[in-house]
């Protein structure tokens, strides 16, 4: 069973990343399935912290971003956007270069909540990263989504 209110289009997604940090970062969205959703971005000196290694900040940057994405695959857009209301990442190996993977699945969707889990790979398939996003859905028109 789906877990998306609209089924992802990968154009649109790469296409919503103009001018912002994930164009920047190189981030592309590249596959869908019933229960997660995947994308990746580069390391190289975009990337890199000042000894040559994928920044934390970056990967966070990329699980924020597929993560807060996947969350809006998974509303009424009409009534509710989501924003992000916690992150946290556990760093486990570095990188430093390729491409690092992400792949998000929902942990949590709840009416007011969604948490995932987002798991970053380097090209070799090992685990560099393992991260948990919490979004919160806001009901457009709330006091919330005036600030």
């Amino acid at each position: 069973m789906s877990i998306w209110r609209q089924t992802p289009n990968l154009d649109e997604l790469n296409a919503s990343q103009r001018n912002t940090i994930g164009e920047l970062l190189d981030i592309r969205f590249e596959a869908f399935y019933d229960q997660s959703l995947t994308a990746s971005m580069v390391v190289d000196s975009r990337t890199h912290q000042p000894y040559g290694l994928l920044h934390g900040g970056a990967s966070v940057v990329l699980a924020e971003s597929l993560g807060s994405t996947a969350s809006y695959q998974c509303i009424d857009t009409q009534k509710f956007f989501c924003v992000g209301l916690e992150v946290n990442a556990n760093h486990l190996r570095g990188l430093r270069s390729g491409r690092v993977t992400a792949v998000a699945k929902a942990v949590h969707l709840g009416r007011t909540t969604h948490v995932w889990d987002i798991r970053l790979r380097g090209d070799d398939g090992k685990t560099c990263c393992i991260s948990r996003l919490t979004m919160a859905i806001v009901p457009h028109g709330s006091q919330a989504s005036q600030r």
